[in-house]
């Protein structure tokens, strides 16, 4: 009896290890902790333009794509939110002091066709110092979910920057709305939605499997004793 459970008492320890092998990579390193609340911080402050352009834009331009920004960083927010929450990450409450002082710079020529210019060099600004700091967490960053966030959200954040690009407002690059639940992903993505259809399968049919051979683990230990 032994010997005939010797192979599956081996696959039970090899896929017990590979089951907990997602609950050790998810370790939050200083740069992924950095990244969680500084994107946070960007969407508050992404939202807080573009709110502001809605109502102080002199052309229709720059007023769409302040409900585009605010749009979709509020729907990236949700998912950084329900992020730092899973990974025990305490999010700041506000923007930083430079991303208010540059809003209220902007604020000052409210009602003026100087804001629609210094509002569209702001977010240019903003824009590339957001893709700047998502490749650095690609490349640096250690934890796989937030690694994950920030991959789905740079194009959405590209599609911002070409709408503001050179300080000229091009409302017509808006490519589509953001999923809410996908951390950012454009709701034309449907090649990336379907990759990740795919890996949760993968995932739940090793769940499947891991819980079928502890089972089996246990019929074995059961027998052992008898």
């Amino acid at each position: 009896m032994r010997r005939r459970l010797a192979p599956v008492a081996t696959a039970v320890m090899v896929l017990s290890s590979i089951c907990v092998t997602p609950a050790l990579a998810a370790a939050v390193s200083a740069q992924d902790t950095m990244f969680v609340k500084a994107a946070h911080q960007g969407n508050l402050a992404e939202i807080a333009a573009g709110e502001d352009a809605q109502e102080h834009a002199t052309t229709e331009c720059v007023e769409k794509v302040g409900a585009v920004l605010v749009r979709d960083h509020t729907k990236l927010d949700a998912d950084v939110k329900l992020l730092a929450g899973k990974l025990n990450v305490t999010l700041p409450g506000s923007p930083t002091a430079e991303q208010e002082k540059e809003l209220a710079a902007v604020q000052a020529k409210a009602g003026t066709p100087a804001y629609d210019a210094a509002w569209l060099k702001s977010q240019e600004a903003a824009h590339t110092a957001t893709l700047a700091l998502i490749d650095q967490e690609l490349s640096a960053g250690e934890n796989s979910e937030v690694k994950a966030a920030a991959r789905s959200a740079r194009p959405v954040v590209a599609m911002h920057l070409d709408m503001v690009r050179g300080g000229e407002c091009h409302a017509g690059k808006d490519a589509g709305k953001v999923r809410a639940g996908h951390s950012g992903q454009l709701a034309a993505d449907d090649s990336s939605l379907a990759l990740a259809g795919v890996a949760s399968l993968a995932g739940g049919g090793l769940l499947a499997t891991c819980g079928a051979l502890w089972f089996l683990h246990n019929r074995r230990r059961s027998a052992e004793r008898r």
